[in-house]
This record gives structure tokens, C-alpha cells and sequence, in this order.
């Protein structure tokens, strides 16, 4: 039978309700960003409390990102057996666990393991809003809707990082006590609760996924959905969604093998992951505070300058929203690659020029540190264009229906190892020279570039079922 037309179909169904089912969903994503960068306004208060060294506190950051490898991994799983939502029910739960040990852990080795905690609902997050969303999204909203969850995250940082800045001001410091006594990094930590709850809560609120339902058999509720996010040609995509589930074995990770160990889709994939996160887009919200700090910029100050740029990164995704449906995902991810590799490789000459202090820190002179700031938020502005919501949208689109969970899993777990590698590398780099640490950033962005432009194929406007 012929394909169903989507779009025509969308003035029928309730655009607005599409858009609020996929915003729930996203909000793994709010938790995401929020979970990630809230520990960027703790740094330096854990090093001062725990007596730790740059290595131990590299390590207690990175820790998160280990947990997010391995919920990432057994994420797609998860929402095979148990569904999408219930999956998410139990990330609300994981989230809100980490949260009330984090910020009431006695050490770095406990606060490690609570992160690890944390990081887990992170990881199944990172793999379940993308995939619910494509499943929900008709096509032609598809890349739009699969924005929301790079938008959630960036906007999940932004609001991590205003919380760091609103709770040291009103402390005086991130080391000073505030309300009942406990130190201000621990309310850092505590100030995601609220939203872990509210999650979970969200879940229970919107429908499972129609091609999980199919697959259970359950077509009655099935249809009830895709009316829902469809209208009259709900009955038609149910026909083309039991087509392809039932013409394909459930997949299995055994079923991803290829001629070169992977399947290429997977590989590519994985590609994906990695670059995203090898442009050290991640060090810029989790260290940043104490970057700018190091250069010459107070605490407060720094913590300001951080707020911006996560401002940046929000408009820039909203931008992405708007064009990733009509430019298509690849244009995307190359104008991205260039202008990072541009910005990168000016933060890496203006950190590698610097003169040191006494302590071996660059210090930025005269027009120096303008530059950096201006380069650094281009940075973000490139990658929030780009790299921050394509990945998202690609992964939850380019695997056939038979693997997606399966690959979505492996390439997320990549994505996370490759961000523990960013995140834990970064303190020793910084001690080698910030000019080095750039300058290997630029390497990846320009790696990226011929990736993209070698291995990546559009998917704009095909269905899920013709991937």
C-alpha cells in the first residue's frame, strides 16, 4: 500500500497535543542538562571541602557520565520490555535518589556513587526521549519535535546554572553555609528534586508510544494514540506500523553485527556520539566557572559569564528548531563543523599565546580576553546550531525500526564514554596548557567536518518505517 501522508494528515490531529506529549517526554532531557551542570557551580567548593585534588575532582565530575554510559546502554532495553513510559518513571526515581545524596553526601567517594546513580537516569534519558518522540512525531514534525530534547538539555543547563549563580550570591560563596545550615553547593545539588519528581509525575500524564503497543498486541490503545497525534489517517499508519513490526524479528544486539564488527549505520551512529562530544562542547558546562576563574574573572563574574552562554546555547537551539525541517540535518551539521573548527582554533591560539602567571595560569591581557569570550560563545552558538540537536534528531531516526532501540542504546553509551573521556581529561589538560586542550578540540571539530561530509545521507521527511 502506498505511504501515508503525514503532513496532510497533522490539520486533523491536535499539532498542540503532539508538541506537549513530546515537551513531557523532553523533560529527560531538562534533567539531563540540569543533572550534568549543576556540579559546575560546586567545583570549586568540593575541592576546598574535601581537600581534593584536581584528578579526584576530574573523577567525582566524570563519575555521572559512567553511570550515563551504562543506563544508555541498557536504556533501549528497558523500553522494549517495559515500555516507554514506564521506563521514564523509573529514570524520575533514579534522578530523585541521586539528588538527595548528592547534596547530602559526606565524601567524594559517596557523592561519586550517587552521581554514578544520577548518571544512569541521565543515560536512560538520553536514549528514551529521542526514540519516544520519533515513534510519536508525524514526519514532518519529526525534526522539530526531536529538537525539543537538545532544547530541554541546554535549557536543563541554563537553568542548572542560574540556580549555581541565584544560591552563591545569596550564600556569598559556594563554600558558605545558607538556609538550615548545609554549605551552598549542597542546595546546588538539592535544587534538581523539584523537577526529578515533576517527571515521573509528567510520564504517568501521556500516552505509550503506538509502535510499542503494536508490537504488545495492544492496537485497540494503539489506534486511540494515533488518532490522537494523527487524526483520520490514524488507520493507515496502523496498517504500515503492523506491516514492518511484523514482517521483522524483535531485535537484539546480536542482529547490530556487520562486516566490520558493526553494522555501518551503527558505526555511523556511533561516529555521531563521539564527535559530539570530542569538540569538548562539555567542558565548557562543566568547568567553566573554574576556567574563567583561572584566567582572572572573580567567581561571581565567571558564573555570569557562564549563565550567557548557556542563554546562547538556548537561542541557538530554538534557530535549530526552526530550520532543521526545511535545511535538512546534514547542511546543518556542516556549517556547524566549520564555524567550531574557526572558534576553536582562535580559543586555542589565545590560550596557547597567553602569558602564564606565577602559577603557570594564562593570563588574558588587553583585548585577549574579549576575544576568548566572543569565541567561546560563537562556539556554543555553532554547536547549538548543529551538533547539539542533529545528533539527537538523527539518532532517533536513522535506525530501522527492527534495531533502533538496540543502536540507539550503543551509540548513546558511546556518546557518554566519549564525554567521561572529555570531562576527566580536561583537568589534567588544563595543567598542560589550555592552548594543547583546544587545540585537540579543533582537531576533532575538523575530523568532524569529513565525517559529515563522507558518511552522513539526509533523512529529511522520510518515515520511520523507510529508514
Amino acid at each position: 500500500m502506498g505511504h501515508v501522508r503525514e503532513g496532510a494528515m497533522a490539520a486533523d490531529g491536535s499539532v498542540s497535543k503532539v508538541v506537549l506529549i513530546s515537551s513531557v517526554a523532553a523533560l529527560g532531557g531538562f534533567l539531563f542538562g540540569y543533572d550534568t551542570a549543576v556540579i559546575n557551580g560546586a567545583v570549586g567548593a568540593l575541592a576546598s571541602s574535601f581537600q581534593a585534588s584536581d584528578t579526584a575532582i576530574g573523577l567525582t565530575v566524570s563519575s555521572a557520565l559512567i553511570g550515563s554510559a551504562v543506563g544508555a546502554f541498557v536504556g533501549g532495553q528497558l523500553a522494549d520490555r517495559l515500555g516507554r513510559i514506564r521506563v521514564m518513571v523509573v529514570a524520575s526515581i533514579l534522578f530523585s535518589v541521586s539528588t538527595l545524596g548528592s547534596g547530602l553526601a559526606f565524601g567524594l567517594v559517596d557523592l561519586s556513587l550517587w552521581r554514578l546513580v544520577g548518571g544512569i537516569a541521565v543515560g536512560i534519558a538520553s536514549v528514551i526521549a529521542p526514540a519516544y518522540i520519533a515513534e510519536i512525531a508525524p514526519a514532518h514534525l519529526r525534526g522539530r519535535l526531536g529538537s525539543l530534547q537538545q532544547l530541554a538539555i541546554v535549557t536543563g543547563i541554563f537553568a542548572a546554572l542560574l540556580a549555581d549563580y541565584g544560591i552563591a550570591a545569596g550564600a556569598g560563596s559556594a563554600d558558605n553555609p545558607y538556609w538550615f545550615g548545609l554549605a551552598a553547593w549542597r542546595w546546588m545539588l538539592l535544587s534538581e528534586l523539584p523537577v526529578a519528581v515533576a517527571y515521573g509525575v509528567g510520564a504517568l500524564m501521556i500516552p505509550e508510544s503506538p509502535r510499542y503497543l503494536v508490537a504488545r498486541r495492544d492496537e485497540a490503545k494503539a489506534l486511540t494514540v494515533l488518532r490522537t497525534v494523527l487524526g483520520r489517517g490514524a488507520e493507515a499508519k496502523m496498517v504500515e506500523i503492523r506491516r514492518t513490526l511484523s514482517s521483522e524479528e524483535r531485535g537484539r544486539f546480536k542482529d547490530l553485527r556487520g562486516r566490520f564488527g558493526l553494522l555501518p549505520i551503527v558505526w555511523i551512529g556511533i561516529g555521531l556520539s563521539v564527535f559530539q562530544q570530542f569538540v569538548g562542547i562539555n567542558v565548557i558546562f562543566y568547568y567553566s566557572s573554574v576556567l574563567w576563574q583561572a584566567v582572572g574573572f572573580s567567581e561571581k563574574d565567571s558564573l555570569i559569564i557562564t549563565v550567557i552562554t548557556s542563554v546562547t546555547n538556548i537561542v541557538t537551539t530554538f534557530i535549530a528548531i526552526a530550520t532543521v525541517d526545511r535545511f535538512g540535518r546534514k547542511p546543518l551539521l556542516i556549517i556547524g563543523s566549520v564555524g567550531m573548527m574557526l572558534t576553536l582554533g582562535t580559543m586555542a591560539f589565545v590560550f596557547g599565546s597567553a602569558p602564564l602567571d606565577a602559577s603557570g595560569a594564562p593570563v588574558l591581557q588587553g583585548a585577549a580576553g574579549t576575544i576568548a569570550l566572543v569565541a567561546a560563545n560563537l562556539y556554543v552558538f555553532c554547536f547549538g546550531l548543529s551538533w547539539g540537536p542533529v545528533v539527537w534528531v538523527l539518532l532517533g531516526e536513522m535506525f530501522n525500526n527492527r534495531i533502533r532501540a538496540q543502536a540507539l542504546a550503543l551509540a548513546g553509551a558511546a556518546q557518554w564514554v566519549a564525554n567521561f573521556v572529555v570531562s576527566a581529561t580536561f583537568p589534567s589538560l588544563r595543567t598542560m596548557g589550555l592552548g594543547l586542550a583546544y587545540g585537540l578540540y579543533t582537531a576533532a571539530a575538523v575530523a568532524s567536518l569529513l565525517f559529515v561530509l563522507f558518511f552522513i545521507r539526509e533523512t529529511k521527511g522520510k518515515e520511520l518505517e523507510d529508514m
